[in-house]
């Protein structure tokens, strides 16, 4: 039986228009209380039996973890193989390790709080090549920092949560400039805009999650903020305690936010906007278990290229 032209009509362009509406899939690495890689088909295809705060998937499958302080220790960071062997790269001497970035260089740029907080980076045996003091507060171990990342100049970017400011370090230690996190007329800091994320992207701007104030900004290369996301931008309060971020390849950004599903299973723990704040992918799994950090791995099957930007 032939179709009458203009169905035919109508169903080649519904047709079409699917074919370019497709569906955005992601597979994640998730840290936090619960450590796990999420298939794109939302399954889960791999765990680690230990709480982390950071982590990354290299090329070859290779997993680096940042994990949690413990009875035991003040927290550590391990590399393991795609067989499943498990290395032991850096064991924390002080209250907590809170983050490891894998370098170009093959060697990672940890940060440990403490009586001493400080900056590391080492090499893959655990050999210290660079070391300095965070100029962060002392008082309050856990709020000192989190997400320190190397920059592309040899520089390196340290959130300071109780500082209210990104702080960006040179090689040696000396304090070169800061973000200031404080939100607009909040001198005082009663709205608690605590940054955790620092990351460089596009042309020398920076994207900071700020937990507490539920605020992610973004600076320019002059240090003005030219873009802010918060609750009123979005379909609901889903920027709860944002605390890991990345900048996808594409200029979207995907922001986890840790207490999401506490009070509101349904809340997304992660989702996906555009740069005009449009909300095109969201994860949620009803559990009251936050995720602190993730990555995203690959976007509709492909895996997404250069330098995780988060």
């Amino acid at each position: 039986m032939r179709l009458p032209l203009l169905l035919t009509a109508l169903l080649l362009v519904i047709l079409g228009n699917s074919a370019f509406a497709q569906e955005i899939t992601h597979s994640f690495l998730a840290c936090g209380e619960k450590t796990y890689i999420m298939g794109a088909d939302g399954k889960v295809s791999w765990t680690y039996p230990a709480a982390t705060r950071d982590g990354y998937v290299l090329d070859d499958g290779t997993i680096i973890l940042t994990l949690s302080q413990s009875k035991r220790n003040g927290g550590s960071v391990v590399s393991i193989a795609p067989d499943g062997q498990e290395t032991l790269i850096w064991q924390g001497t002080q209250s907590e390790v809170n983050s490891a970035q894998p370098t170009a260089d093959g060697t990672f740029v940890i940060t440990e709080a403490g009586d001493n907080p400080r900056l590391l980076e080492v090499s893959a045996t655990g050999k210290v090549i660079v070391e300095f003091p965070l100029a962060c507060q002392k008082k309050n171990h856990h709020m000192q920092t989190r997400m320190a990342r190397k920059l592309q100049d040899g520089t390196y970017l340290a959130p300071h949560l109780l500082d209210f400011a990104d702080y960006h370090y040179a090689r040696d230690g000396q304090l070169l400039d800061k973000l200031d996190t404080t939100a607009p007329n909040d001198p005082d800091h009663r709205i608690h805009t605590w940054p955790f994320t620092a990351i460089r992207h596009g042309e020398d701007h920076t994207l900071v999650c700020c937990t507490h104030g539920n605020r992610v900004v973004d600076f320019d290369a002059d240090g003005k903020i030219v873009w802010t996301l918060t609750n009123d931008d979005l379909p609901g309060n889903w920027l709860q305690d944002p605390c890991g971020g990345q900048v996808l390849p594409n200029g979207n950004i995907v922001i986890t936010s840790y207490a999401a599903g506490r009070a509101d299973p349904t809340a997304p723990k992660m989702f996906e906007v555009t740069p005009d704040k449009k909300v095109v992918w969201k994860y949620a799994d009803g559990q009251k278990v936050g995720i602190h950090h993730f990555q995203i791995i690959t976007t509709n099957g492909t895996r997404l290229a250069g330098p995780s930007l988060k």
